[in-house]
C-alpha cells in the first residue's frame, strides 16, 4: 500500500506536514467524509513527533477542513462548506503550480465588492491626514508611470492604507486574505492588469475624496478603478 505523506525534512515540523495535510484535502486525495489517518500513522509516514502532528491537525480544524467525531476520529470536511478564508491563497495555484481561472474570478469579485466599501468607510474617517499619506504614495507612482513593478506595490500600499483607515476589522481581514492570495500570482498579474496599476486618476479621486470625508465619491471612484483589472482579466480568461 501507497504511502499517503512524503517524509517531511524542514522545520517547523508542524506546519510543513499541516501544508501537506492541506493539499492532499484541497486536492481530493483525501475527500470528504474520510477519517484522517491516526496519529500513530501521520508520525510514521511524516517522520515527524506525534506532537507536531497533533499540531497540524488542529490547524486543519481550525482551517474548517477536519472534525472530530465520536471515538476521537478526524473527520475530512468538505471546504467549500466549512472552510475558512485561510484556504483562499492555498486555492489560486493548483497542484500542478498553475493559476486557477475560477478562484482567480472569485478573488476579483471579492475584491470588486469590498474595495469601493473600504474606501467609502476610509473616506468617512480619514481626513487631510490620511489624504497626505495616500497623496504621498501616488507621489512615487506618478514618479514611475513605465514601472509596473513599482507601480503594483505603490497600489498594494494605497490600499493597505486604506484598509487600515477604515477601522473595520472584517475589511481589514479580508484585504489581507486577498493580498495573500494576490502574491500567489503577483508575477503573472503584472502586466494583465497594468490599466488598473496606471490608473492613477481614479486613486487620485479616491484621496481627494478621502480629504472631503466624502464616502460617496471614494465609493464611485474605487469602483471604477478596480473594473479596470476585472475586466482585463475577464478578457484574458475569454481569450484563452
Amino acid at each position: 500500500m501507497d504511502k499517503l505523506l512524503d517524509p517531511i525534512l524542514r522545520q517547523p515540523l508542524s506546519d510543513a506536514l499541516y501544508v501537506q495535510l492541506k493539499g492532499k484535502i484541497i486536492d481530493g486525495e483525501l475527500k470528504a467524509g474520510e477519517r484522517l489517518p491516526s496519529e500513530r500513522v501521520l508520525s510514521e509516514e511524516s517522520g515527524v513527533n506525534r506532537g507536531a502532528v497533533r499540531e497540524a491537525v488542529k490547524r486543519l480544524q481550525q482551517a474548517g477542513l477536519v472534525a472530530v467525531r465520536q471515538g476521537g476520529k478526524h473527520e475530512v470536511l468538505d471546504y467549500r462548506q466549512q472552510g475558512s478564508l485561510e484556504l483562499l491563497p492555498s486555492l489560486l495555484i493548483n497542484s500542478k503550480g498553475a493559476v486557477d481561472p475560477k478562484v482567480v474570478r472569485s478573488v476579483m469579485g471579492m475584491r470588486s465588492a469590498l474595495a469601493p466599501e473600504i474606501a467609502a468607510e476610509a473616506a468617512q474617517l480619514g481626513g487631510p491626514a490620511l489624504a497626505d499619506k495616500l497623496d504621498q504614495v501616488l507621489s512615487v507612482m506618478q514618479g514611475g508611470l513605465h514601472d509596473l513593478n513599482a507601480l503594483q506595490v505603490g497600489a498594494m500600499h494605497f490600499w493597505q492604507t486604506l484598509a487600515i483607515a477604515s477601522d473595520n476589522i472584517a475589511y481589514q481581514l479580508a484585504f489581507n486574505t486577498m493580498r495573500q492570495s494576490y502574491h500567489k500570482a503577483w508575477d503573472k498579474l503584472t502586466y494583465v492588469m497594468a490599466r488598473e496599476f496606471q490608473d492613477i486618476d481614479n486613486l487620485k479621486a479616491i484621496s481627494d475624496a478621502v480629504r472631503r470625508s466624502d464616502a460617496d465619491a471614494a465609493r464611485s471612484a474605487a469602483r471604477a478603478h478596480v473594473a479596470l483589472g476585472r475586466q482585463a482579466l475577464a478578457s484574458l480568461f475569454a481569450a484563452i
